[in-house]
């Protein structure tokens, strides 16, 4: 056991997190959906959708019985949906095929939709009692600033090192606080601002702090400059309270969500009602909302407003990928479908405010 692995076993029984609620009762499942929940996503902001989600899927079968609907309702705000939709997926299959328990070995667990060979090492390391490897993006900054790995982890050797380094840390035996323990270390102390190295139990051999590289490593991709897009989105209602929704094919961006109806910059006010069957005579009021810019990983997409109030049902929308939804519902997140953060801020002015018309009681009541 090497000496970096004998000094965070020591470290994490005193100061570890103990607290956090997949670590209470971790069995395969509660641990999957955390690991999955925790990828690109702070602590802070998964422990409430963690226990909203158990709550409500407590089991694999849960899960895998729930419409994807309902589940991508409470990943709402979460982001990064296609976590979602391949742990729908993935507890299907966890039910078709392996009778409801996860497989219990790297391969298998791999072959599952969205489970990467870190994901399947945690979950054997905190849940199985079984050998298991992490290489998370805390484990990549400690172990790169601990052993002065310079290079970013998109470059093919530089991975490589980063998991050979990994392997050989972790310990045959008590993987489970090891694995913790170095968890912690990145998330508590080896941080990516402001890392307080006077109180980190392997300082004494960190290479990066010997080198003054602690703000250097790991090292940074060079930022490419993101292609801009641009949509229109048309948030139609009628007076009653209804709003018109369209979901997302399940594959692609916003797979399987609902928004407002997304077309191009050209599309005009009236090529839209004449789309939906709305005669020009059945627009009550339009009014141009707000633009702004929401940002995926590889582009910006910049995007313009308009609120539509129709005096009449169009004859266009007929289920299919549209439905109505009651606005009430929505802001007491009694609709359970899943909105994106950018379709949750177009229609905020009529969740908070009723752009249209004077709020109910309940609406403005409910929404948070």
């Amino acid at each position: 056991m090497s000496a970096f692995t004998t000094q965070l076993l020591a470290w994490v029984e005193h100061h570890g997190r103990k607290d956090l609620p997949w670590q209470q009762n971790p069995t395969p499942y509660r641990v999957w959906v955390s690991e999955v929940m925790l990828q690109q996503t702070q602590v802070a902001t998964v422990i409430d959708y963690y226990r909203r989600f158990m709550a409500l899927f407590p089991d694999v079968r849960a899960l895998a019985e729930a419409p994807l609907d309902s589940v991508l309702h409470q990943w709402t705000g979460l982001g990064y949906y296609a976590r979602a939709r391949n742990l729908h997926r993935a507890a299907r299959t966890i039910v078709a095929e392996h009778g409801g328990e996860l497989p219990t070995n790297q391969e298998g667990l791999e072959s599952l939709p969205g489970i990467g060979a870190s994901t399947a090492g945690a979950i054997q390391a905190l849940a199985m009692a079984r050998y298991g490897v992490i290489l998370d993006g805390n484990v990549k900054r400690v172990l790169s600033r601990y052993h002065g790995v310079v290079g970013h982890y998109s470059e093919r050797a530089v991975l490589q090192r980063l998991w050979h380094l990994a392997t050989e840390h972790t310990p045959t035996q008590q993987t489970a606080a090891y694995t913790q323990a170095i968890m912690d270390l990145g998330a508590t102390v080896c941080t990516r601002k402001n890392p307080g190295c006077h109180h980190c139990p392997v300082r004494e051999g960190c290479l990066a702090l010997a080198a003054g590289q602690v703000h250097e490593l790991p090292t940074t991709r060079k930022a490419k400059a993101k292609p801009v897009r641009e949509s229109r989105f048309f948030v139609v209602t009628l007076a009653e309270g209804q709003v018109l929704l369209e979901q997302r094919p399940s594959k692609g961006l916003w797979g399987g969500l609902w928004n407002p109806l997304e077309r191009g910059v050209e599309t005009t006010v009236e090529t839209l009602l004449d789309e939906i069957g709305a005669s020009p005579s059945s627009l009550d009021q339009h009014q141009t909302g707000i633009r702004f810019r929401h940002t995926f990983t590889h582009f910006h997409l910049d995007i313009e407003v308009h609120h539509l109030q129709l005096n009449a049902r169009p004859s266009g929308v007929a289920g299919g990928d549209m439905a109505w939804v009651e606005l009430d519902q929505l802001a007491n997140q009694e609709a359970k479908i899943g909105l994106s953060a950018a379709a949750l801020k177009m229609l905020e002015p009529l969740l908070t405010e009723d752009l249209f018309r004077a709020p109910s009681k309940t609406r403005r009541a409910n929404i948070k």
